[in-house]
């Protein structure tokens, strides 16, 4: 064990040496954890909503009261013109057109019935689906609280009726952040994780002290466990000061056992670093290094289930998913984080990383060419 040793000095040295390697290391993924949940929010709101009112009645304002007071939406027009509203949807001013047509308040009162026009923006997809959904369940409100100013109490039925109590389980206020954040940390320690190991061997090949370190006794499994451990406490380090942040800036506090977490990132990381050594064993040049390595990282983050769920992905999606540690470690995040989903539950996940590990550093290990 004296040349791991010998080579591990020489390892934390070298490091320690790159401050900008720290720098990247370490308070990057810190500055990105702050700045992503705020820029990635999928939460839709600021839908520039532009009212065209044919009626100008009291029910009409009403209306629109109610939906601009309701958050989500925002002032982009109001007037009796269409062909403006639909110039603002054509300059990317509004989003969603609702036209209310002329004796509004009077069909709606006299006949029961009355209908309104939306017009959607629909090249974003999730906005326009999200927002005309919200636009309907408000409109749907305002017609149940219209029915209830016009109906008096004799005229209800005694028709049974079913009331419907909503729970929500382990977000109860909806937070996207409570979502995306612990996510977002899997995918920040997977890209560095990646990277930073896959410039590793690469880099000592191009400065030329791999030849001085191949006429040595070191074995090759010594070698490539010296180019592991200290990315391994590193990748703790940034896991660490990143659970500080979830806390203090969005008050995510894990509702199960931090240590089981930091068990299975411990096994994550031997993984996750595996794949980058594997890469650099292959790789002649830091270029092609990172250019392998962001082709997986991206693969990883897409069929990891952090920002789409895995479920609605393709067969083969889902079988790819499997067989990459980020979706595993993403899974265990999410479910002891806001689950606290103990061992018993995440057996599975734990089984498949020791696998995955086991197979990508022997692999790493195998192809590493040691000449004597």
């Amino acid at each position: 064990m004296r040349p791991l040793r010998f080579l591990l000095q020489k390892e934390f040295r070298q490091i320690l040496r790159s401050k900008s390697l720290i720098f990247t290391i370490i308070f990057g993924p810190i500055i990105q954890l702050i700045i992503l949940p705020l820029a990635a929010n999928y939460t839709v709101k600021n839908i520039n909503l532009a009212v065209v009112d044919h009626d100008h009645s009291t029910y009409s304002k009403k209306l629109v009261e109610k939906i601009y007071s309701s958050g989500y939406f925002l002032r982009a027009g109001y007037g009796d013109s269409y062909n403006a509203a639909a110039d603002l949807i054509a300059h990317d001013k509004a989003d969603i057109i609702l036209e209310i047509p002329q004796n509004f308040e009077d069909n709606l009162v006299r006949e029961n019935k009355q209908q309104v026009y939306l017009a959607v923006n629909a090249i974003n997809g999730t906005k326009a689906g999200v927002g005309s959904g919200y636009l309907g369940a408000i409109i749907a409100d305002f017609n149940n609280d219209v029915r209830l100013q016009w109906i008096t109490p004799q005229r209800f039925t005694q028709a049974p009726t079913i009331d419907i109590v909503n729970a929500n389980w382990y977000n109860p206020y909806l937070s996207y952040f409570m979502f995306m954040v612990p996510g977002l940390m899997v995918s920040l320690l997977t890209g560095i994780g990646a990277f930073s190991a896959s410039l590793n061997i690469v880099r000592e090949k191009e400065i030329g002290t791999i030849e001085q370190i191949n006429v040595t006794p070191i074995k090759k499994w010594q070698f490539i466990v010296g180019k592991l451990i200290p990315y391994w406490f590193m990748g703790m380090i940034v896991f660490t000061v990143g659970l500080a942040v979830s806390r203090f800036m969005y008050g995510i506090i894990p509702v199960g056992n931090v240590g089981l977490l930091y068990g299975f990132l411990s096994v994550y990381l031997l993984t996750l670093l595996g794949v980058g050594l594997l890469i650099s064993t292959f790789a002649e040049t830091q270029q092609q290094a990172v250019s392998v390595a962001f082709f997986f990282v991206i693969i990883f983050n897409f069929i990891s289930g952090v920002f789409t769920p895995i479920d609605s992905m393709p067969g083969w999606g889902q079988a790819l998913a499997y067989i990459s540690p980020m979706s595993h470690f993403a899974s265990v995040m999410r479910m002891v984080v806001l689950k606290g989903s103990t061992f018993h539950d995440i057996q599975s996940h734990f089984i498949a990383i020791i696998i995955l590990g086991v197979i990508f550093n022997t692999w790493a290990v195998i192809n590493y060419r040691k000449t004597t």
